[in-house]
This record gives structure tokens, sequence and C-alpha cells, in this order.
């Protein structure tokens, strides 16, 4: 009795599942840090393009086979040779769009906190299925069984259907790949957020700004600002590390630069809010950055001219 106590008991302190399989899947994809591996990341997470790059490949296989389906209905009800061909062809394209979209979203769910993960394993592995059902139809239909060919593709296109409402309810419902900044009221005038001699050099610290966080750092002699709520899962920038001139998010290790916010390392996509920082009569104040105008100068703010420091 007392061994199956202690069994059960170690059964549960174990993770579950979709957590020990996420740090299989993070351990493999960083590579130990490989700097290759990292640039591949950022590929696949989208940093380069400021979006989620799952988001925008999953759009080839849903629209491949939702014509495809149309196709197959022409084909039933049209005696017209080039329909089934059609709906064969969109079939492959979706297949090849699946691959794609299906090394995005293992990237992307490799950083993704519960509840979202359990969900984003469920959307994932309904995805599979989906693909495997199109893919099984693709075979049928090139073996000449194009009723069963087209019974699996139906049967795929329910499952893929269920999955991108559970992708829905990713994005809509636990925000993943949603930019978490927006809606903060940044001040349009300079107000002091802190003492200057309170803050240390090579510190990131945590202020608040009429109820905003802000990330303050000196570095080199120089003050940089960025909000503090990091835009990939809400991460405190203050509670990370300076590496280089960047900030890392404590919780997943997106970097972004303290220049201007960009991101240098994902799996953040969006960049973080800069503000203009300055030292001012013992105090440090922060303001909202002006918005760049179309010729890439900025706009001015509303507000006298700062004295110089």
């Amino acid at each position: 009795m007392a061994d199956d106590s202690n069994d059960r008991s170690m059964a549960a302190k174990q993770p579950p599942a979709d957590e020990r399989l996420q740090k299989i899947v993070d351990k493999a994809l960083y590579a130990g840090g490989n700097e290759e591996a990292q640039k591949l990341r950022n590929f696949l997470n989208g940093t380069w393009l400021g979006e989620p790059l799952h988001v925008v490949l999953t759009d080839v296989p849903i629209g491949a086979w939702t014509a495809a389906m149309y196709f197959d209905l022409l084909d039933l009800i049209v005696e017209r040779r080039e329909f089934g061909p059609a709906a064969d062809a969109l079939i492959a394209i979706g297949l090849a769009g699946a691959a794609g979209a299906a090394a995005t979203g293992i990237t992307d769910w490799s950083d993704v906190d519960p509840p979202a993960r359990r969900l984003g394993l469920i959307h994932g592995l309904m995805n599979v299925g989906g693909t495997a059902l199109f893919a099984i139809s693709l075979l049928l239909r090139r073996k000449t069984c194009r009723t069963s060919g087209r019974a699996a593709s139906v049967l795929g296109f329910a499952v893929m259907s269920y999955a991108a409402h559970l992708g829905g309810k990713l994005v809509y419902e636990q925000r993943v790949g949603v930019d978490r900044t927006p809606g903060q009221v940044l001040p349009d005038n300079f107000v002091p957020v802190i003492q200057e001699s309170k803050l240390a050099d090579d510190k990131p610290t945590r202020v608040m700004a009429e109820g905003v966080p802000i990330l303050l750092v000196r570095r080199a002699g120089r003050l940089f600002a960025l909000a503090d709520t990091c835009s990939h899962f809400s991460g405190p920038l203050s509670e990370g590390k300076l590496v280089d001139n960047c900030i890392e998010c404590p919780y997943h290790a997106s970097r972004f630069s303290l220049e201007d916010g960009h991101v240098v390392n994902g799996p953040a996509v969006h960049p973080q809010p800069r503000l203009e920082v300055r030292a001012h009569d013992g105090q440090i104040e922060i303001r909202k950055a002006p918005l760049p105008n179309p010729d890439g100068s900025q706009s001015l703010h509303s507000v006298q001219p700062s004295l110089p420091v």
C-alpha cells in the first residue's frame, strides 16, 4: 500500500504531458543556444515580418482545400474533365502549405504558456489529422478511387475547420501572437518617474508613468526607456537581463533593442514601444515618442521644446 501511495505521489508531481513535450520541442529548436538555430527560429516566428509567420501560412492550406471542395462539387454536377484535376492540384498545394504552417506553428507553440499551451497542442494535433486525411485523399484520387478520395477530403475539411476554430480561440481568447502593448496610455508631456540619483547604471529598472509600467536603463552614460510589458507574453522586461545593447525578456528570452525597441531575437514579433527620456532638475522624465512622418522625419509634440540637459 505504501509503494502504491508513493507511486501516485510521484505521478502527481510529474509535469503534465503537454509541458514535457513542449520542453523537448523547445530544447530541440534552441539547439543549445546555437546562433544559426536562433536565426531559424526568428525566421519561423516571423520577427523579420513584424507579424507571426504562422498566421500568414495557414491561409494557404485553408484556401486551397476550401477551393478543392468547390471543384469536387463542380466535378460531380458538371460534365467537364478539368474540375477533378483542379481539385487534386489544390489538395497538393494545400499539403505543401500545411508543411510550412506546421513548422511555424510548432515553433510558436514551444513558447506558449498555460492555459493556451494545451489548447495549442490540441489545435496542432487536429491539424495533423486533417492534413493526413487530405494526403490519403490525394493518394486515393491518384489510384482512381475518386469517390473514396472525396470522402476523405470532406472528413479532412471538417477536422481542419474545427482546428481553425480552436486557432481562433488561441488568438482572440488567449491572445497568442497578439501584441500585448497596445492600449497602454503613455504621457504626451514629460513626466518625472524617478530621481536621477536612484537609477543605477546597467540595471533594468521598473518605474510607473501615470499607471503604465516603464523600463528604464542607464547604460554607457545614455538613458533608454521602453514599455516594460513584453509584447510577446506580457513578461516584465525590467526583470530581464541586459545583453549588449538589448533587454532580454525573462519569460521566453525575446530580445529588444534599447535604441528603438525593435525585435532582435524572437519569439516576439512585435516591437516594444519606445519613449523619450531625459534627466532634468535631478529627475528622470519620460514621454511618448513622436510618430514618424511619411518622409521619415518625426512629428512634433504639442508641448514646449524641452530644455537642454
